[in-house]
């Protein structure tokens, strides 16, 4: 695998991946982040140049110094030949087994594919599956009047504790250092009630993916979920980044929320799977505790309304 360092290389390979959209979004909004200044320290490798038949983003080694956090080692792909991408596998070492993470992608036999590679080497492969939707004209999603006493506002540092509170992977050791490494570095905005407190809120995250979406119990079915998806898409159209996120099959009410706000479902799924090597020793079994398969941005519910276990 080659890593391409050179910006115009790198410029050339993001216009190549927006015209594969929508099978190349992960690794597209990936690419498009270490066009713009590269906030999640990620590195770009292709099999080769410029016919390539693999892309993949990783972080790069510096940054994935956490063998148990496999929220930050998040990898990307996008490959054309299911076969290239196996012979990637067996042959290269473009991606760390020996220690916790995640990888993206919407090619199918995505999975099947590192499932068969990890088997006999001591690692456990969880599988999510989600419909992909993607917004087809941000600029033209609507205004929203904002209820008198309700400011607009991005996430604050101050708000990882409420953020934290109701996802179900936020009892780990790197859940705080996970969600201030979004607001950080990523658009996000919520709704502040009189006292500024987020009552409605979204985040997003390196590969330009809505992440941690959540209204407040008390405050649901009131259209605040279109207010906040709105204020995102004015911070990301402009710079060229696609409004998408994604939804369990079966959550047909985050569906037609999503729907009713204008996006639409893309063909195939979007796969995240959580790659995690088994304990080899005692000492090891805290750090290498393997949470419930659950996609790391979404959880089980996406939008606030239909929240039932209290998104990710």
């Amino acid at each position: 695998m080659l890593i391409l360092s050179c910006s115009s290389k790198l410029r050339l390979l993001e216009g190549m991946l927006r015209r594969g959209l929508p099978q190349t979004l992960p690794v597209y909004g990936s690419v498009m982040y270490v066009n713009r200044g590269n906030p999640a320290g990620n590195e770009v490798l292709v099999d080769s140049w410029p016919d390539f038949k693999i892309v993949l983003t990783r972080p790069r080694r510096e940054v994935a110094c956490d063998l148990s956090d496999h929220f930050t080692n998040l990898y990307s792909v996008f490959y054309q030949e299911e076969g290239a991408f196996r012979s990637l596998l067996e042959k290269s070492q473009a991606m760390d087994w020996s220690q916790a993470f995640q990888i993206s992608g919407m090619q199918d036999g995505l999975y099947e594919a590192i499932r068969d590679f990890a088997r006999d080497r001591g690692v456990d492969v969880d599988v999510n599956r989600y419909q992909t939707l993607l917004h087809p004209d941000p600029s033209a999603m609507p205004q929203h009047r904002l209820d008198k006493g309700l400011t607009l506002a991005p996430m604050s540092l101050t708000h990882t504790g409420l953020l934290k509170k109701p996802w179900v992977l936020g009892k780990y050791s790197w859940s705080l250092r996970y969600l201030d490494f979004l607001i950080r570095n990523f658009p996000s905005a919520c709704l502040l009630d009189p006292q500024g407190h987020p009552i409605s809120w979204t985040l997003t995250d390196n590969q330009a993916h809505l992440t941690h979406g959540y209204t407040l119990p008390g405050h649901r079915g009131k259209g605040y979920v279109g207010t906040v998806l709105m204020a995102l898409a004015t911070q990301l159209h402009p710079r060229g980044f696609p409004l998408y996120a994604t939804v369990r099959s079966e959550n047909e009410s985050s569906l037609r929320t999503l729907h009713h706000h204008g996006f639409q479902t893309q063909p195939g799924l979007f796969y995240f799977l959580i790659v995690t090597p088994r304990p080899t020793k005692p000492s090891q079994s805290l750090s290498w505790t393997r949470p419930r398969p659950l996609h790391p941005a979404l959880g089980d519910n996406y939008i606030p309304t239909a929240c039932s276990t209290g998104g990710r």
